[in-house]
């Protein structure tokens, strides 16, 4: 599942930089995404040089050098390997509304090639927890994170209980993400297959967040088959 996201991510990088010479990307971090980068920033031929990125969200009161902050998780995964030409990182330990003017006037410069994302076990796009804002144009907000969204990141390891995680995030708004001429979103695990089954199937509105992407006409998720197993038709599909 990795390998062919970050192949078609890889494909749609070297088109924009033959169409534009440079690429815009926006970032996602966690488990899911970890496979996906490895294998990215070792495809062939990306002139990294000429890719302009940008993450989804940050902790706020998280400085960069925190390992679970995601400029960390950006620099460790991303930035250490390839020779971006630059890099809008959002930095939790500053003024959070000032952070959102910052790097969302950087955001809204000018069009975004292609968005990374996942599923959060709440249904979360970005930290956009339900209900979320659909309406908002605003490119990153601030946002208070919901108890299952901050346990997830306990169980995925990232802290060691739920008090050490931060009750709120700066995150890219729906509306934004939506703005990226294409989005590729990775699932993967058990623990996400109700929250697929929930953002594909279900509703698309604020309570299910990531149903955001059934409005988008150019998403792409990938899933794994643990993530997949409860959908309607063959999970293996």
């Amino acid at each position: 599942m990795a390998k062919a996201a970050a192949d078609e991510a890889a494909g749609l990088i070297r088109e924009a930089i033959a169409a534009r010479s440079r690429a815009r990307i926006v970032v996602a971090t966690g488990n899911s995404q970890i496979e996906f980068l490895e294998s990215l920033v070792t495809a062939p031929d990306i002139a990294w040089g000429q890719v302009e990125l940008s993450h989804l969200d940050e902790y706020i009161g998280l400085s960069g050098d925190h390992p679970a902050s995601f400029q960390y998780y950006v620099r460790e995964r991303i930035l250490a390997h390839v020779p971006v030409g630059r890099a809008w990182l959002l930095d939790g330990a500053a003024d959070p509304h000032e952070e959102c003017k910052r790097v969302g006037a950087a955001i809204a410069a000018a069009p975004v090639d292609v968005a990374f994302a996942g599923i959060g076990e709440n249904g979360h796009l970005a930290f956009n927890d339900p209900p979320a804002d659909f309406e908002t144009e605003e490119p990153f907000i601030v946002v208070d994170l919901d108890e299952r969204g901050r346990l997830q990141q306990v169980g995925g390891g990232w802290f060691r209980s739920l008090e050490e995680v931060p009750r709120r995030a700066i995150t890219m708004s729906i509306r934004q993400i939506l703005k990226a001429r294409a989005i590729l979103c990775l699932v993967s695990g058990a623990r996400k297959a109700d929250a697929v089954k929930l953002c594909l199937e279900g509703d698309i509105g604020p309570r299910a967040p990531a149903s955001a992407l059934r409005l988008h006409e150019n998403a792409t998720v990938f899933l794994d088959r643990e993530a997949s197993a409860l959908l309607n038709g063959d999970p293996g599909a």
